[in-house]
């Protein structure tokens, strides 16, 4: 073994075993992109609380301090006699054509303060909506608003763990490639070390050690890439985890398909989120132009204020109090409305349209990977046959070149054969799972249920066909 060879495979040390279930729930948690995600959705959440507000009463207070240049006051009489003052007299304040001169004199007479040195104000006013219609279809829009981010979230959160289910079952794959990198390896310098001794012995020629030891030469390049491939798809896996790419994968189980695959397009409509999202967003729509229609009708709004001033003013009172009910009715906005109408009108044509481009995408994608899976379980039952075949084939000739009857390129040609086969049967058993997973998530049923953020289920099953590598 070249010392390069003997570095790259010491670099790798046994972690610990990770399963599929514990990669998808621990992306469940940890990826960053799905982190993200569920940080929107928290902002749309505040959406309806916002919409509620609108029809909450809202209280507000305020106070001012002003400092006047000058102080205004008026003298202003408070309570009034009618006196007899003797003589006629024509002054003001006199009855007139009272032989008696009688005259009304004040009992007191107050200054009056219109305008303080310093004005101290404050108030504390309510406003509450009755009657306003939009607001009813805004409050309906916004929980839908909610619940369509929502959606969109699952769909996003299917997505990543689609990607990570992906990257999982191709590290695999490259683990049980390397594994029959590794045993070609083994057979090679086996081969090689047998060789010598031959030629030593003087049964084979310098050519056949020479072409023992290019065969280990390749092997050895060979298993070097393996590694490196299978590195490679452990840090892209751990970065889609977020965790410290030095652990091992444990052989991942077969996808579970319905036992029956009959009406699995009509299960992928009521299932997949993005399809329920398209329906969401369609009653969203129509609610939206409901609000255009409600905006014709009046408003209805209460208010009150308690009022708070150092200066009495006319009334002599520092506190006062209103309550006032309005009422607004637009009769023309110079047509503002029915171009709103018309637009909502087009989005809620649009949005029909989107729903029914996404039952029919469903459709189509339950269809082809149906076809799919089909065609790639084929292949991997006939990928397992040629494995067999080639298993046999290399033992039968190894018998022959130990009996003498075989030659050397015989027995590297079914070597190669049978490790070709071993890599071939790898990559089409990777491409039956991924295509069970297409179809998974194509119907609705890809992550399974139980999975949640909090908990991890370790994979109890044994190994299958479709997840062992085949010695």
């Amino acid at each position: 073994m070249t010392p390069l060879l003997a570095l790259a495979l010491a670099v790798t040390a046994a972690g610990p075993v990770l399963t599929l279930d514990e990669a998808l729930a621990e992306a469940d948690r940890k990826n960053l992109d799905l982190r993200a995600a569920r940080a929107r959705l928290q902002q749309a959440e505040e959406t309806s609380r916002k919409a509620w507000a609108g029809y909450l009463p809202t209280i507000t207070a305020n106070a001012s301090y002003t400092r006047n240049q000058a102080e205004a006051r008026i003298p202003f009489p408070v309570g009034s006699n009618i006196r007899d003052v003797g003589a006629p007299t024509s002054e003001p304040g006199t009855l007139p054509g009272n032989p008696t001169n009688l005259q009304v004199v004040p009992d007191e007479v107050l200054d009056i303060t219109i305008q303080p040195f310093n004005a101290l104000n404050a108030q504390v006013e309510l406003r509450q909506a009755l009657l306003v219609p939009t607001l009813w279809a805004a409050i309906k829009a916004a929980t839908q608003a909610e619940r369509l981010s929502q959606l969109s979230t699952e769909v996003q959160r299917r997505e990543i763990l689609f990607v990570v289910a992906q990257a999982y079952y191709g590290a695999a794959a490259s683990q049980a490639a390397l594994t029959a990198q590794q045993r070609l390896l083994e057979l090679n310098q086996a081969r090689e070390k047998d060789t010598v001794a031959r030629f030593e012995a003087g049964t084979v020629t310098r050519v056949a050690v020479l072409r023992a030891q290019l065969d280990r030469t390749r092997a050895e390049q060979d298993l070097l890439r393996s590694r490196n491939a299978l590195s490679a798809a452990k840090l892209a896996l751990a970065t889609l985890l977020q965790r410290d790419p030095n652990f091992e994968l444990a052989p991942p189980p077969e996808p579970a398909l319905p036992a029956s695959q009959e009406g699995l397009a009509e299960t992928a409509i009521e299932q997949r989120p993005d399809v329920a999202a398209a329906r969401e967003g369609e009653a969203l729509a129509n609610t939206n132009r409901r609000g255009v229609w409600l905006s014709f009708l009046p408003t209805l709004g209460l208010s009150a204020a308690y009022r708070w001033s150092n200066a009495g003013g006319f009334t002599g009172q520092n506190t006062t109090w209103l309550v006032s009910l309005g009422a607004s009715w637009t009769i023309w906005d110079g047509g503002l409305r029915e171009a709103n109408l018309r637009e909502q009108s087009a989005r809620v044509a649009e949005a029909e349209a989107q729903r029914l481009a996404a039952e029919a995408r469903t459709r189509e994608e339950v269809a082809r990977y149906q076809l799919e899976l089909e065609s790639a379980l084929a292949n991997r039952a006939k990928a397992q046959e040629a494995v067999s075949l080639a298993r046999e084939s290399q033992r039968l000739t190894d018998l022959s070149f130990r009996a003498g009857v075989a030659t050397y390129l015989e027995v590297a040609d079914t070597n190669t054969a049978l490790t070709s086969a071993e890599v071939g049967f790898v990559a089409e058993r990777l491409s039956a799972a991924l295509s069970a997973l297409r179809l998974l998530k194509a119907v609705g049923a890809f992550p399974p249920p139980r999975l949640a953020a909090e908990e991890s289920a370790p994979s109890s099953s044994g190994s299958s066909p479709a997840s062992q590598p085949s010695h």
